[in-house]
């Protein structure tokens, strides 16, 4: 297998995949930001120009914006891996797409399917049987029950606790240490014990 690849994305959370690519024996040929502040990250050097991109292969979305993700999945051509540190527990009937980056300390329990361009951050717990669709983020600390499903875009925030048998819609926002006790529809923000809608995003409408 091709083990060269290219970051799309230069902030904070790159820096985490940038040591995942090499913990995990890949190569890093380049990383690109229109940040033209960001000049390095490590020993790498990052271009401004986007276009250095183009017919690449295995470009990974660094990025931590779930819609910066899909957006970028459109035009590039993302990897048919994914990153996942050797310090996280995974059951061997994990289902798995593409692109996805699963960071230390992760525990994904047994029957998980998980989708493309997710982000399954440090030492989230993921149990039985849950569904994780396309660009989804799931923070660290974060925790699902057993048959969770999080729907396309969604993110679960730091430290949030989801119970058994919930839906998380389509681009909603669980707040940082929410818990989690019925669905939450698409579009909406949630925050709490027990977690409330406090906003729902039109732009997502």
């Amino acid at each position: 297998m091709n083990k060269d690849i290219y970051i799309l994305g230069a902030g904070g959370h790159a820096k985490v995949i940038v040591e995942l690519a090499e913990e995990t024996g890949y190569n890093i040929q380049g990383i690109v930001d229109d940040d033209h502040h960001i000049e390095h990250i490590f020993q790498y050097e990052v271009s401004h120009k986007s276009d250095v991109l183009m017919g690449k292969q295995n470009i990974f979305f660094a990025l931590g914006n779930n819609r910066s993700r899909q957006k970028n999945s459109l035009k590039y051509y993302a990897p048919e891996f994914n990153l996942i540190h050797p310090s996280s527990i995974i059951s061997k009937r994990t289902e798995f797409g593409v692109g996805n980056a699963v960071m230390a300390g992760v525990v994904i329990n047994s029957s998980v399917k998980i989708g493309n361009h997710c982000i399954i951050n440090t030492s989230a717990c993921i149990d039985h049987d849950c569904e994780i669709e396309n660009f989804v983020h799931i923070s660290p600390n974060a925790s699902l029950a057993g048959n969770v499903k999080v729907l396309e875009g969604a993110q679960v925030g730091i430290g949030a606790t989801i119970k058994q048998n919930i839906t998380i819609g389509k681009w909603a926002v669980v707040g940082a240490g929410a818990v989690v006790i019925r669905d939450v529809p698409d579009n909406a923000t949630v925050v709490g014990c027990p977690a409330r809608i406090i906003n729902m995003n039109l732009e997502s409408l």
